[in-house]
């Protein structure tokens, strides 16, 4: 007997029949994928933390961010951070997978008025001691996020910026060599006051050559992208001024 596909009830059980089968290849997929993008999601925090301190390949590409390999990144990541730290009521104790802790999650937590934990990295390179701070915040359309590197004297050794859904061509530039590079070797400090670094249209240091203004220059077309940026670098480092307190040169 022909079956008569003309039916509602064809339709209905058919398509009934392709959800349960597509969601249960992707439920499958997504079961042996889970290893692998684990995996992933590890090797991008450590190539993004490494590449804030200064450690990449970029060379003397100026246009373009090259990370540290995935088959090497482990290997770096251990040799240069010498310590990973968890900042929770105050208190920094050691933590060797502190790179793991999703700071979104950090944060919605203290939102709600709960106990939360931030992770900060020391790193060693050239004898020289960096400080590590992860960001998260709102650009135009979605979340922004980044690291921030800086020494004891509360300047900026170089910076990660990243987004998900930014303008392509205007505020997604925020990962842009050329932007990221402006931010190192400004000062996070005005006097003693920790105040963050702003993305200024009306900055008149077009070559980035001043580096005690606690200014960068905006990018075209993404004032709001790069408002949202400023507020990140501002409110992560309040966050952890108790801490940078300890180890600033006064």
């Amino acid at each position: 007997m022909a079956l008569n596909t003309d039916k509602n009830s064809y339709t209905v059980i058919f398509s009934a029949v392709m959800v349960v089968v597509v969601g249960s290849i992707l439920a499958f997929l997504a079961s042996v994928l889970r290893p692998t993008i684990q995996e992933n999601e590890r090797f991008a925090k450590q190539q993004n933390i490494l590449y804030a301190m200064g450690v990449n390949e970029n060379g003397d590409d100026t246009g373009g961010v090259h990370f540290i390999p995935t088959d090497r990144v482990e290997k770096e990541f251990a040799s240069f951070i010498k310590e990973q730290l968890v900042i929770e009521n105050g208190k920094a104790t050691q933590d060797a997978e502190a790179y793991l802790i999703d700071i979104k999650k950090e944060l919605a937590a203290k939102k709600k008025g709960e106990s939360y934990k931030l992770p900060l990295f020391i790193g060693e390179k050239d004898s020289k001691d960096f400080y590590i701070i992860p960001m998260y915040g709102k650009g135009l359309w979605d979340a922004i996020w980044g690291f921030i590197a800086l020494d004891d004297t509360m300047t900026i050794q170089g910076v990660y910026f990243d987004h998900k859904g930014e303008t392509a061509g205007l505020g997604a530039n925020i990962k842009m060599r050329y932007f990221m590079d402006d931010f190192t070797g400004e000062t996070i400090l005005k006097g003693t006051k920790y105040e963050g670094v702003a993305v200024s249209k009306g900055n008149n240091d077009p070559l980035n050559k001043i580096k005690d203004d606690n200014e960068v220059d905006a990018l075209s077309g993404a004032t709001i992208t790069g408002n949202g940026v400023a507020a990140m670098i501002k409110e992560s480092i309040d966050l952890y001024k108790d801490y940078l307190e300890t180890i600033r040169v006064k």
